[in-house]
């Protein structure tokens, strides 16, 4: 790319020389060393009213992601999965991208329309949604270098032209080729492509040197179940939708960032098969009964100190009962 200068504007009679307030409208760049930072600050609580406002239609209210819109909370300890969740907590290495980024280019179709103190309270509020920081910190040009972000040693400089490159670059071989290409094994005889008549054969054999089971005793009685409040349950459904981006339920449902909520009702806390859980969460004890359900999804962090839950909590009674009435009706 070539670079304007003044003197080629002068020969080529194209355009002026930009301004010092017009340069300085551009130079809005921040530096991992806090380099270009504002003066200002903001703390988690404002910025959650102004991502709700300016953010959430694309982010989720918790940070969470709609749709394809991208995820900026979660994915911790998600890096050497096969599908990791690479968030602003999870993967990016400096806070100063983060404030960069929400400066320069958000709200989205609105750029450049947020004063320094509401990025500091934006920012803030992602950084508590990855739990990064606690709702008290307060975020501003002179703390911002307190915040270390988890994934900072997790880059290195990529040095392959000066470590690698001379290894395997230089002029390709174009001599004693080959002069024709031949099959010399195939899949059926290292054993690769399974025999499907002997596959079947080894069934039926296996079949008939099998007992037949016993008759098994008649299933107790189950116990009965409280009916459903049908209108609570279908607003749990509308609540839960904040939740989707990390758990799912439902006949298909799989672990995601959070576990699997099919039967999560009455169940032990930390109990999902196949899910990692954190030793916070793992040591926790006790069921998912409305009183812990209820404690925990109205301040995770508060209720199990600890929890890598990147959930902010509903603030609502009626939303707390209303989930709680759902996760009922996907635990039956």
């Amino acid at each position: 790319m070539t670079l304007a200068t003044p003197a080629m504007a002068e020969k080529y009679g194209l355009g002026r020389t930009a301004l010092p307030e017009e340069i300085a409208a551009w130079d809005v760049d921040v530096q991992p060393d806090g380099t270009g930072l504002p003066v200002g600050s903001g703390n988690a609580f404002d910025g959650e009213e102004i991502f709700a406002e300016a953010c959430a239609s694309c982010h989720g209210d918790f940070a969470e992601g709609i749709d394809n819109w991208p995820k900026l909370a979660g994915g911790a300890d998600t890096l050497d999965h096969e599908d990791p969740l690479k968030t602003v907590g999870s993967y990016w290495p400096y806070l100063s991208t983060t404030w960069d980024y929400v400066n320069r280019s958000m709200p989205f179709g609105n750029a450049q329309s947020l004063s320094a103190d509401e990025v500091y309270a934006i920012v803030a509020y992602i950084l508590y949604s990855n739990d990064i920081i606690d709702d008290e910190f307060e975020l501003s040009n002179e703390t911002f270098l307190d915040v270390q972000m988890p994934n900072a040693g997790g880059f290195i400089i990529d040095d392959r032209e000066a470590t690698e490159y001379a290894h395997w670059r230089g002029e390709p071989c174009m001599e004693n080729c080959k002069d024709s290409v031949e099959i010399t094994m195939r899949a059926t005889v290292l054993n690769v492509t399974p025999d499907q008549d002997h596959g079947d054969a080894a069934m039926v054999e296996e079949a008939k040197a099998t007992p037949a089971p016993e008759p098994e005793a008649a299933p107790e009685p189950e116990p009965e179940v409280a009916a459903l409040d049908a209108e609570l349950v279908a607003k749990g459904e509308k609540v839960f939708k904040k939740c989707k981006s990390c758990h799912q339920v439902g006949d298909n449902a799989k672990h995601k960032t959070g576990p699997i909520l099919n039967g999560i009702y009455g169940a032990a806390i930390g109990g999902a098969e196949g899910f990692k859980y954190s030793k916070t969460m793992a040591s926790f004890g006790g069921t998912w009964d409305d009183a812990n359900l209820a404690g925990f999804l109205a301040k995770p962090r508060k209720f199990m100190k600890g929890t890598k839950m990147s959930f902010n909590g509903l603030r609502k009674e009626g939303d707390i009962a209303a989930m709680i009435e759902y996760l009922k009706s996907v635990s039956q």
